[in-house]
């Protein structure tokens, strides 16, 4: 959903830019302070971008769970404070994941191992696989949805035809898929799966608390305070238990990016994490007895922004600005040409206009909506517009601008 692992700050100008952003990256971040709404843009000018957070700022911060186990809180008490109003319930089962690795339109494969067996997704019942000298096994899915197994030594062999896909399962021991960017294990089955608009997917099910392996440490450093890794883990399982309730596709109910969560399968695996899985096992929020839509992010900046539900609310964050904390406070200076270059339609950049704002914290909050005025014309785009056009890393930010 979002990176932890923040880069390094843009370096700042010297001389009168120096001066004027020490002056606004003084206001704290949780200061219900309205700074100037619009800035003259002169030709040939730096803009510096100042900002809180890094991420959407919905639910549980994840600098912010680091801030507050070190101050003592528990991770139930974390969980309770960026998802205020859930209550606790449990997951078990199984979930389904989308590998997007596997970009292959029309095959599945994966090294070949002992014990390895392959399932008919049409039939019942899993039948084993030779060990014939084979190094990769493959099925190949044609257009009606039927699979083709195959098998390869010094070339591809025919095997067999199914009556559907094809399934490969390793007795509870780890698979290895075949992928253009290189191999990659994971644990349960692997198995190529069709959409609902006939586009073929590779799919992993698993275990929902195998699954949380090869998320947590992706999403979270394992190496954080116990009581945050666990928070995270709390966080990821009822994520997934929300998306598993409310499947992505047909063929799939959650993916493995920041799309969603990010899952990297056997390879992400680290032993603190793990434990921290267990310690929580089972465990997640819920809303009228339903697992809770858990989102977070990097860093609130100070305040977190509302979501889609009313346990997604704002509210200022007290434990986001620890001093390990790279991202609580940002800069990114740019040129006027950098704007026009996202924008050219406007020509000439001379005017910037904060449009709205969602009223919460220093600056009055994250950036609505935001207007580009120029030689050539004007244009009003959304906070998210503006801040991916740039590579921001949130919405929360105001400007300086100084003659180059």
């Amino acid at each position: 959903m979002r990176r932890t692992t923040a880069p390094a700050r843009a370096g700042l100008l010297v001389g009168a830019l120096t001066l004027a952003l020490a002056a606004i990256s003084a206001a704290p971040a949780g200061a219900a302070k309205r700074e100037t709404s619009a800035w003259d843009v002169t030709h040939a000018a730096h803009i510096a971008i100042v900002g809180h957070g890094y991420g959407h700022g919905h639910g549980m911060s994840q600098y912010g769970a680091e801030g507050a186990a070190r101050q003592g809180l528990t991770y139930q008490q974390i969980a309770e404070f960026y998802y205020a109003g859930t209550q606790w319930g449990t997951a078990v089962g199984r979930v389904t994941v989308q590998i997007t690795a596997d970009s292959s339109p029309r095959d599945l494969v994966v090294r070949a191992r002992s014990g390895l067996t392959l399932r008919d997704t049409a039939v019942r019942g899993r039948s084993p696989l030779p060990e014939n000298g084979a190094t990769a096994w493959r099925v190949v899915t044609g257009r009606a949805g039927v699979g083709r197994v195959s098998y390869l030594t010094d070339r591809w062999h025919p095997f067999a035809t199914l009556q559907g896909t094809g399934e490969f399962f390793a007795g509870g021991r780890p698979i290895t898929l075949v992928t253009p960017s290189g191999d990659r294990s994971y644990r349960g089955r692997l198995r190529t799966a069709l959409t609902g608009t006939g586009t073929r997917a590779t799919v992993n099910e698993l275990r929902l608390e195998k699954y949380l392996r090869g998320v947590v440490p992706l999403e979270i450093p394992a190496s954080w305070s116990t009581e945050a890794v666990r928070a995270q883990a709390v966080a990821a399982r009822t994520y997934a238990a929300y998306e598993r309730a409310h499947p992505r596709s047909s063929a799939y109910q959650i993916c493995d990016t920041t799309s969603c969560q990010v899952y990297g399968g056997v390879a992400a695996e680290h032993r603190a994490a793990n434990r921290a899985i267990r310690d929580t096992r089972t465990q997640v929020l819920t809303v009228g007895g339903e697992p809770a839509f858990t989102q977070f992010g990097s860093s609130s900046g100070g305040w977190t922004a509302a979501g889609s539900v009313p346990y997604l609310a704002a509210r200022e964050d007290p434990y986001d600005g620890w001093a390990g904390n790279p991202v609580h406070d940002w800069t990114l200076v740019v040129t006027d040409t950098r704007l026009e270059q996202a924008w050219p339609e406007i020509g000439d950049l001379g005017r910037i206009e904060v449009t709205s704002r969602d009223g919460n914290g220093a600056w009055g909050g994250r950036v609505g909506s935001i207007t580009l005025t120029g030689t050539g014309g004007q244009v009003t785009v959304s906070g998210d517009t503006f801040r991916s056009a740039l590579g921001l890393r949130s919405t929360w930010l105001t400007f300086t601008i100084s003659p180059r």
